[in-house]
């Protein structure tokens, strides 16, 4: 019998760079006249808000340290109950914004098979901020990470779900992007963000999550990019919940000790148009943080998508198949921080649930 270990974080790429660039994505939107000039005042923003960038923004690095070492800090307490579990390979459920999957193909999942993957994970520092000089560990623009897989297991896996009748597909090499998509590798970098090494082996498990703007919008920031026909849409909950809870039954019958991990940030603000693209949906976030706190992650089984994509919830959906694996597992989450925001792009949530 298999032994699994549930986590979920948050792969937001402002962690690997300097505080004084993590409010970058909303001061290239306040410089964007896609936005109106009325959107753009603070005296009409949330006061939160307001609190946390200032009236000029003079307050978002010293908001920025508070946020890092919030989320910072659960992650470390994620690495500590990863390296006490001692796993065979951690399992990540993360997303791809046009990397890996272009107009050639858009699977809703797929399991990735390989021995080790070969990743530049500074590659896509110019579309993440002008403004940052280097990433937070000095290392080289061009530095090649890599980072060691578990590829029996992931056949295994997508062996187990095609028999049981899960019609999940599976790849040996990459079609566009070298390496780790970067929900991935930020995912691998935040474990590791104290650069004592980890070498715990990786199998990443692609969900769909941007759906009806991953090609139209070129990865799903709405703002920057247009298009006309929304694209097809993204898995439902409730398939996404299905798929977790069945890799969960799966590996718990199987020979493996292995963590299942839920990588992403919430609501986005370049994904939330009801907010001129400047702050997420804080409330709805907090609503599926109580979900969790009170053990009904259930619910989100039966979350309406159209609600999630209002929300600019798209990522939620690698927490979903987290939520379907908790669920079938029995296990409850144990919160380690919630950390909401305005002026970062995304809430950020870290838990631990095990047996």
């Amino acid at each position: 019998m298999g032994e699994i270990l549930c986590v979920g974080g948050s792969h937001h790429p402002g962690f690997g760079y300097p505080d004084e660039a993590m409010a970058d994505i909303l001061r290239r939107h306040l410089m964007s006249p896609q936005i109106p000039a009325e959107a753009k005042d603070p005296t009409n923003w949330p006061p939160e808000m307001v609190e946390q960038f200032g009236m000029e923004g003079e307050r978002a690095t010293a908001s920025a340290a508070v946020h890092r070492e919030r989320v910072i800090g659960a992650y470390r307490k994620i690495r500590a109950e990863i390296d006490a579990f001692k796993p065979d390979f951690i399992l990540i459920w993360g997303d791809d914004q046009y990397e890996n999957f272009h107009e050639d193909l858009i699977p809703p999942f797929c399991i990735f098979v390989a021995d080790q993957f070969e990743t530049k994970p500074f590659a896509r520092r110019a579309a993440w901020s002008q403004n940052a000089p280097s990433n937070i560990w000095n290392e080289p623009a061009d530095t090649v990470a890599v980072t060691k897989s578990h590829a029996s297991a992931a056949k295994y896996l997508a062996r187990k779900m095609l028999e049981e009748g899960y019609a999940i597909p599976y790849s040996y090499k990459g079609l566009h992007h070298d390496g780790l998509a970067h929900a991935f590798m930020n995912t691998v970098n935040y474990l590791d963000y104290d650069r004592t090494g980890f070498d715990v082996p990786v199998v990443p498990f692609h969900v769909n999550c941007y759906g009806s703007a991953v090609v139209r919008n070129r990865g799903g920031d709405t703002l920057d990019k247009g298009g006309d026909e929304p694209d097809p849409p993204a898995p439902s909950p409730r398939l996404c919940f299905e798929v977790g809870a069945a890799v969960a039954r799966i590996l718990r019958d199987s020979p493996y000790r292995a963590v299942l991990m839920g990588s992403s940030s919430w609501s986005h603000a370049f994904l939330t148009p009801k907010h001129n693209y400047l702050w997420p949906d804080v409330e709805a976030d907090r609503a599926r943080y109580e979900d969790l706190r009170n053990g009904k992650q259930a619910s989100w089984r039966d979350l309406d998508l159209a609600q999630i994509e209002d929300s600019g919830q798209h990522e939620l959906l690698n927490w979903v198949c987290l939520a379907g694996a908790i669920t079938e597992l029995g296990y409850k989450p144990q919160v380690l921080d919630f950390s909401e925001t305005y002026i970062f792009n995304s809430s950020k949530c870290s838990i631990v649930a095990k047996a």
